[in-house]
């Protein structure tokens, strides 16, 4: 249970820093040699990854909000002073949110492949 906790609150910190540096002042913005698809990609697959593992029972549910929610932080541009909202920004940005998504459960599924399977036999006392 405590594990929960920890990725749900990391995801939703992840999620609180991604949504800073969409509206925040440009120069407080991190950059790196990535160019801002690749930026953006980053952000957005972790994100997807992040939201993906802290909320597995509902993963696709998650998924739709986010598409929904990246679309808002993206609009959100609109009134940003310094920022523009772009139709290219999103696509990259759902679509990596949703690779991310795609990945925590293609990481589920590898561990229940490899997690051992307990098998409970009835035997009776040995004779």
């Amino acid at each position: 249970m405590r594990m929960s906790i920890l990725v749900r609150a990391f995801a939703w910190l992840l999620a609180a820093a991604v949504a800073f540096a969409t509206l925040g002042p440009p120069g407080l913005r991190p950059h790196s040699d990535l160019g801002q698809d690749g930026e953006h990609a980053l952000a957005f697959i972790l994100v997807g990854l992040a939201f993906g593992l802290a909320y597995r029972k509902r993963r696709l549910a998650a998924a739709a909000v986010s598409v929904i929610l990246i679309g808002l932080l993206e609009l959100m541009q609109f009134w940003t002073p310094g920022r523009h909202a772009r139709l290219e920004d999103f696509l990259v940005d759902a679509a990596t949110g949703c690779a991310g998504f795609a990945l925590a459960a293609a990481a589920d599924w590898v561990m229940t492949r490899l997690r051992p399977s307990v098998s409970v036999t009835s035997e009776g006392p040995a004779e």
